[in-house]
């Protein structure tokens, strides 16, 4: 039971993820290829703080996000104006560096050798041992940041960024500020990025950089793309199937050294034909371009 629930805690982590890249990717267009580089940002933040100065892990988790979302800024602005592939292999090398960062600074992060013994999130004193009070956490964090990305979506605000999704060229013409747009979006993204990465680290009690490649930037835009882009539900939908789906498959019986392959081959399978099938994903309704 232990076992499934943490499953269930990962796949609410990666919810967070998943809804943070569809503000970008799905609903504004914007082809973001290094976004889990703002959840380890927010988890070495978060971390650090925690275990070289003793900062609560709340307050860690919001400074890491803070960070997160500087660091959203700082990418989002020179970004922006760039479109398409151009913009994919810049948010790419984004990744990359963050990830080079982490695994090279050996005197901060301490590399690959990782940081051990992080805290968990205490309560009025209590610090939260149990899964099941870990999932109730991250629950609320999951609900918090898919109402507040909802409310984002559903506003003026958020028309805009569907309309520079379906044509940039006709948003500027009736005056609307394109690339203020697109770097709030970032912003956003990555601040929502960056609490993933603090719950994370804080719920493993070990980070190493292996945690943030860019693989798993690849894995939280299939995420979104399977789920379906532009859609709140599908964002739900692509991360819980992707991250409890394969572990389900640990259960067939078969030895390990056949088991993890064909684990991999049925997760690709399944891909291959969602995207033939279904471009749009699962309960998307927007096909990206």
């Amino acid at each position: 039971m232990e076992y499934f629930l943490h499953i269930l805690i990962i796949a609410d982590i990666y919810i967070i993820l998943t809804l943070s890249l569809n503000l970008i990717v799905g609903y504004t267009g914007l082809a973001a290829l290094g976004h889990i580089a703002f959840a380890c940002v927010g988890a070495y933040t978060s971390s650090l703080l925690a275990l070289n100065y003793g900062v609560s892990p709340w307050i860690g988790l919001v400074l890491g996000a803070c960070i997160a979302s500087v660091l959203g800024l700082v990418i989002g602005f020179p970004s922006i104006r760039l479109k398409g592939d151009y913009l994919a292999l810049a948010t790419f090398g984004f990744g990359v560096i963050v990830y080079s960062v982490s695994k090279n600074w050996v005197s901060l992060t301490r590399g690959p050798m990782g940081l051990p013994g992080i805290p968990k999130f205490s309560f009025f004193g209590f610090e939260l041992q149990t899964v099941w009070a870990y999932l109730l956490l991250v629950a609320v964090f999951v609900f918090i940041t898919s109402f507040i990305i909802n409310r984002i979506v559903d506003s003026p605000f958020g028309r805009v960024l569907k309309s520079i999704r379906e044509d940039e060229v006709a948003s500027l013409s009736i005056g609307k500020d394109v690339n203020r747009h697109k770097l709030i979006v970032f912003i956003v993204g990555a601040f929502f990025a960056g609490i993933a990465g603090s719950l994370y680290a804080h719920y493993i009690t070990f980070i190493d950089p292996s945690s943030f490649t860019t693989m798993e930037s690849i894995a939280v835009l299939l995420m979104v793309v399977f789920g379906g882009m532009g859609s709140i539900r599908g964002s739900f939908a692509g991360a819980l199937i992707l991250v409890i789906f394969p572990e389900m498959l640990r259960f067939l019986g078969m030895p390990g050294s056949v088991a993890a392959p064909l684990r991999q081959m049925i997760y690709g399978l399944l891909l291959i034909v969602l995207m033939i099938k279904r471009p749009q994903g699962i309960i998307g309704a927007y096909r990206f371009k």
